[in-house]
């Protein structure tokens, strides 16, 4: 009988205070287990890296629960199942699981979705065919809503979330307007995905360059980061303007909340949070609609892949400061 395999695993070794740093982590390695009947054994091929991690290192009241301390962090992966005693899969197989930092687990089959290299490369199923194009999608169609000539300003416009957000946008006739950070992000923004305007939030006059590319104002705001974006993003918003509020990377520093709360008043203004897995029925869609895109050439993605389980949390640390360019997928196994 083959010899079990020892698994490496990146654990949660404390929780951080403020910004999460190195030492919040730790390598652990294990022998894997038996196989119980009706697991498998899978090893992990590719593991995705996403701004929500960073709340799940919190003992904080969440829609989820947090990592514990020792715990594996969690994630998203594609694996190939390296043995078998569940009916259902096969040696070879290959899945979208979520089996977290760790290079081999075991799952009991569970959530487990088998995916076809022939039909897309299996990493899109982390990215624009995963969770954040699925993200992108679930938020426009439900809450930001683009009508063809309106004005759509995404954050993070260059990451997993926000090109799709962009570009679906585009394909629904609107204007729209991304923000990113650095002249590179910006230009591939424009050149490639064929947004409207690209503008550089580390730019020092960025409030005034956000004005001058919305002249009628905002229609929609897809918010991904929060901080001086959302500030400079605030005043523009149209009476009836759409907010779907996915992610808030940065601390708001938006004043007085109380002068917030009046303008959300005045302007009759829709912001709503969400979490993508509220509208899972609509996945079926999404995979259809998606992917004829893609195979149009409407809708384009760009990956941002690291090598080596030992470097994802330096590559989790450099999302959080917006280093990573495409969607963040550690490749785990060869």
């Amino acid at each position: 009988m083959a010899s079990q395999p020892v698994t490496t695993r990146i654990v949660l070794a404390s929780r951080p205070s403020g910004k999460p740093v190195a030492a919040n982590f730790r390598v652990e390695r294990e022998t894997v287990r038996d196989l119980a009947e009706g697991e498998v054994l899978l090893q992990t091929l590719y593991l995705s890296l996403d701004p929500y991690m960073r709340g799940r290192m919190d003992d904080a009241k969440s829609y989820a629960k947090p990592v514990e301390i020792g715990g594996v962090m969690e994630g998203g992966t594609v694996a190939q199942v390296a043995r078998s005693r569940n009916t259902a899969f096969k040696a070879g197989d290959i899945v979208l699981s979520h089996s977290g930092w760790q290079s081999y687990a075991i799952s009991d089959g569970t959530g487990l979705q088998r995916l076809d290299p022939e039909t897309a490369p299996i990493t899109t199923a982390l990215g624009i065919l995963g969770m954040p194009g699925f993200t992108a999608y679930a938020g426009l169609r439900n809450i930001g809503k683009p009508k063809a000539g309106e004005t759509l300003v995404v954050a993070a416009a260059s990451g997993a979330v926000g090109s799709a957000v962009g570009q679906m946008a585009k394909i629904l006739g609107a204007r729209v307007v991304g923000i990113a950070g650095g002249s590179k992000k910006c230009d591939h923004l424009r050149q490639d995905l064929g947004f409207d305007v690209a503008i550089d939030h580390h730019s020092s006059d960025f409030p005034a360059q956000l004005a001058a590319a919305c002249p009628n104002g905002i229609d929609v705001y897809f918010e991904n980061v929060g901080g001086h974006v959302w500030s400079a993003v605030f005043p523009l918003l149209n009476d009836f303007a759409r907010i779907p509020v996915c992610g808030l990377i940065a601390h708001y520093n938006e004043g007085s909340s109380a002068a917030v709360m009046r303008a959300i008043l005045r302007k009759s203004l829709t912001i709503r949070g969400f979490i993508q897995r509220e509208f899972a029925d609509q996945r079926p869609d999404f995979y259809h609609q998606a992917g004829a895109w893609i195979s149009e050439g409407r809708l384009k993605y760009k990956e941002d892949i690291v090598d080596g389980l030992e470097n994802a949390p330096e590559a989790f640390l450099g999302l959080l400061e917006g280093k990573n360019f495409g969607k963040l997928i550690v490749r785990v196994a060869p």
